[in-house]
């Protein structure tokens, strides 16, 4: 049995819907088990989410205790013709879940006695509840950011941005260590925060869980049938600005009318994308409504398998998100298929695409470099001629050796706390 406690407090969790970052938090709680860590998940109650799968419990490892905290939605528990009090808005709309938490998870510490705490943003008030929670406890604490939070135009909100500004200066203030997925956001914030020794922020990037494919990778074909249309797939959320797909349609489109792309040549599919609606009246006023498709959300394994199904992937992120990168891109690299990554290529996901092979770029912002790509992309797919990255070279961002390198930080965490009782 497990010697050591982690409690970790994390909103994304099943039976939440919609996010990969569930992924990193289960995988984190399953796989430190096999570091002498045992795992307690705080988070919210069913009723935060907008959208739930019951069926997505059974993700949640057998050996992972689970305790949630009532947290409600301001905007679906308490607006009235689309308004809500400010305060129920700031940091986001589940402030509801900072109290309950708080209560929970002191009765908890005083209980179970965890080694340590760890928090994850999103969402904000979780790294509020860590903060809180090993105040009062004295407990060392890390925070894990999967993506920066203020940001120059994010949040839009002054209020909000205020606020993201607020807790930032909390952690940077307490925490033992700051965990961020990127080396661009770890840059930005020993630029924001010189008196935090930049060795304190780790690098752990998203990844890939190896054991949640249906498939194995080898035994997965790569030649697309030559009698069908390509099926190139974007999986998960389209966000409006950080992943707007406008300038894409638009190349589509002209692609078509240019007569270089037809439906028997290519299908673009978009799983639960979100925005649907907006995203219906633009593929209808384009007249490329025959060549995408868009799906709605599945469970994760079938997401998954999905992948290994499609020909090629598209990936979305703009310019504004240069410092991150989309945790889904890790598992197109896994499924060893070839990516088109719609996105600049100054920014993080277009220097680990690069690095890792995987070199077929186009700017999200110019539909005029996306039309010169595209049908040359295709044409590569159908040839099978886009090199793919060996698994070999990204077995690094396994999710268990990525907990690996977790567990180690927490032990070094907990011997420093160790150290400094002592003084």
């Amino acid at each position: 049995m497990p010697t050591k406690r982690l409690l970790f407090v994390a909103f994304h969790v099943p039976p939440f819907q919609g996010s990969t970052g569930v992924t990193r938090t289960l995988s984190f709680a399953k796989y430190l088990r096999e570091y002498d860590w045992e795992v307690t998940l705080l988070t919210a109650t069913a009723s935060a989410y907008s959208e739930v799968r019951r069926e997505n419990l059974a993700q949640i490892p057998s050996h992972v205790r689970v305790m949630r905290a009532l947290a409600l939605d301001a905007q679906r528990h308490f607006s009235l013709f689309g308004r809500y009090p400010l305060w129920l808005g700031s940091p986001d709309r589940w402030r509801t879940w900072y109290w309950p938490a708080i209560w929970r998870g002191m009765a908890l510490i005083k209980r179970w006695r965890p080694n340590a705490i760890m928090s994850t943003y999103p969402i904000a008030t979780a790294q509020q509840i860590g903060f809180a929670l090993a105040k009062s406890s004295g407990l060392p604490w890390i925070a894990d950011l999967r993506d920066p939070m203020a940001q120059i135009d994010y949040p839009v909100d002054p209020r909000i941005h205020a606020a993201f500004e607020s807790i930032e200066r909390a952690i940077f203030s307490r925490a033992a260590r700051v965990i961020v997925t990127t080396s661009g956001t770890a840059n930005l914030y020993a630029e924001r925060f010189p008196s935090y020794e930049r060795e304190r922020i780790i690098l752990i990037p998203n990844g890939y869980d190896a054991e949640l494919f249906p498939t194995k990778t080898s035994a997965i074909s790569r030649m697309p049938d030559p009698g069908l249309p390509l099926k190139l797939l974007h999986s998960g959320l389209l966000y409006p600005v950080e992943r707007d797909p406008t300038a894409f349609f638009q190349a589509v489109s002209e692609l078509q009318k240019e007569g270089k792309l037809t439906p028997r040549h290519a299908q673009f599919i978009f799983r639960a994308p979100g925005n649907e609606t907006s995203y219906v009246t633009q593929l209808q006023a384009l007249g490329i409504a025959e060549l995408v498709q868009l799906l709605p959300a599945v469970p994760y394994r079938e997401a998954l398998a999905e992948m290994n199904s499609a020909d090629a992937f598209m990936l979305f992120q703009a310019s504004n998100c240069n410092d991150q990168i989309p945790a889904k891109l890790y598992e197109y690299l896994y499924v060893q298929k070839p990516i088109l990554g719609l996105t600049d290529p100054r920014g993080e996901t277009a220097r680990l695409m690069t690095q890792v092979g995987a070199k077929q770029i186009a700017n999200l912002h110019d539909k005029e470099s996306i039309k010169r790509a595209l049908p040359s992309f295709l044409e590569k797919v159908r040839m099978g001629d886009v090199p793919t990255p060996p698994i070999d070279r990204i077995a690094q961002f396994s999710r268990r050796n990525l907990t690996g390198e977790l567990a180690r930080l927490l032990d070094t965490v907990v011997s420093e706390q160790g150290v400094a009782n002592k003084m």
